[in-house]
Parts: C-alpha cells; sequence; structure tokens
C-alpha cells in the first residue's frame, strides 16, 4: 500500500514537472526593432516594427548593449563575431553584416545556422585567420562543431558592441531585442537590450 502511494506520488511529481518543462520550452519569444517612445517605471513603451506599439517590461538585471560602428581593423583573430552572409558556390560565406561582440559576449548563439533573412545564413564563431584578397578580406572563424571562410566586402557592414547603460533607454532611442517574452497579459519582457549609438539603427 506504502509503496502504490509512493509510486503514485513520484508519478504525479513527474508529471508535473514534465508539464512545468514543457511549458517553459514553449514560451513564446519574438524579435522586436524599434524606437523607444516611453520610459514608465521599469517599462519602456516601443513603437515596433513587427507588432506595433508594445510595453516591454525590463528587470532590474536587464543587460543593455550599444552597438557602433566599426571597422575591419576590428576583426581581427581572437574576436569572436556574428555574421549574416549568403552562401556562396564555393562553399565560403560572402557577408552582409559582421558585428563584433564584447568580451563578456564570447560564446554567444556560438555555431552556423540558416538567418532570419531567406537563403542567409548567420555564424557565430571566433576569428583564426585573416587574409586580405582582391575581392575583400578573407576570414577564417571556428566554432565548436566546424569552421567556415567568410568574405568581407566594403560592401559589408561592421558594428561592434559595446557595454552600455540602463540610461541610454530614452525616447527617441533606436532598440533591436533578441528574445522578448511575450507574457499573458499581451506585455512583453526582455532580459537584453541592444541600442544604436550616433544614428545606428540596429
Amino acid at each position: 500500500m506504502h509503496v502504490t502511494l509512493r509510486m503514485l506520488t513520484l508519478t504525479v511529481f513527474v508529471a508535473a514537472l514534465a508539464a512545468s518543462l514543457a511549458w517553459g520550452q514553449q514560451a513564446p519569444t519574438v524579435r522586436l526593432r524599434g524606437t523607444i517612445e516611453r520610459v514608465d517605471g521599469s517599462a519602456i513603451l516601443v513603437k515596433a516594427a513587427e507588432v506595433g506599439d508594445v510595453t516591454v517590461q525590463l528587470p532590474g538585471t536587464v543587460a543593455v548593449f550599444g552597438i557602433v560602428k566599426a571597422t575591419l581593423a576590428d576583426v581581427k583573430p581572437g574576436a569572436f563575431i556574428g555574421v549574416g552572409a549568403i552562401p556562396q558556390p564555393d562553399g565560403s560565406q560572402k557577408a552582409i553584416q559582421v558585428m563584433v561582440f564584447t568580451e563578456s559576449q564570447r560564446g554567444t548563439g556560438e555555431g552556423h545556422r540558416p538567418w532570419d533573412r531567406p537563403g542567409a545564413t548567420m555564424t557565430n564563431a571566433t576569428v583564426d585567420t585573416t587574409v586580405t584578397s582582391v575581392d575583400g578580406q578573407v576570414v577564417m572563424v571556428k566554432y565548436k562543431d566546424g569552421e567556415q571562410k567568410i568574405l568581407i566586402t566594403p560592401e559589408a557592414t561592421i558594428r561592434a558592441y559595446v557595454v552600455g547603460s540602463r540610461d541610454e533607454l530614452k525616447p527617441g532611442a533606436h532598440i533591436a531585442i533578441g528574445r522578448a517574452l511575450k507574457k499573458p497579459d499581451g506585455t512583453y519582457e526582455a532580459d537584453r537590450v541592444n541600442v544604436g549609438r550616433d544614428g545606428i539603427v540596429p
């Protein structure tokens, strides 16, 4: 009898845990890009291109990163970068956009996968070598499961993350949120916000 009761209790606990994990995994997140319209305590009202006017709650631990202009000189061996690119016939990747991460962001999203643009890829990896070619800079990057050859032409946009502060989240600021969690009341919550500096739109 006691064994049966213990087994029943364990079964209920496991089922509850599985349901909790499933809910956590299914929590919908969206990407938001837009302009801050108003700051209201711990929340910001954002005019987002994707979903219109939304309220985003920001916890006290929210991480803020500024986005600034960068150059090829910043894409150097040892740097951790994110590259949005178009696959080429020879298997290489032609960069559309290069983001140089801060040291505290090293390892973020590491790997090679499809990007959110049709036919494009995203590679987050460490720069191994760079060589100048007639078409631009050829960069070899390495990540845990492989490597990619990337061509960075003069047409590619190069930017860098810098550690920012919550004070930058003010009306008129252009921001981007990669993982906004939609809550039951229709508002969103974000643990990280990227804000463009000097007129940059993330």
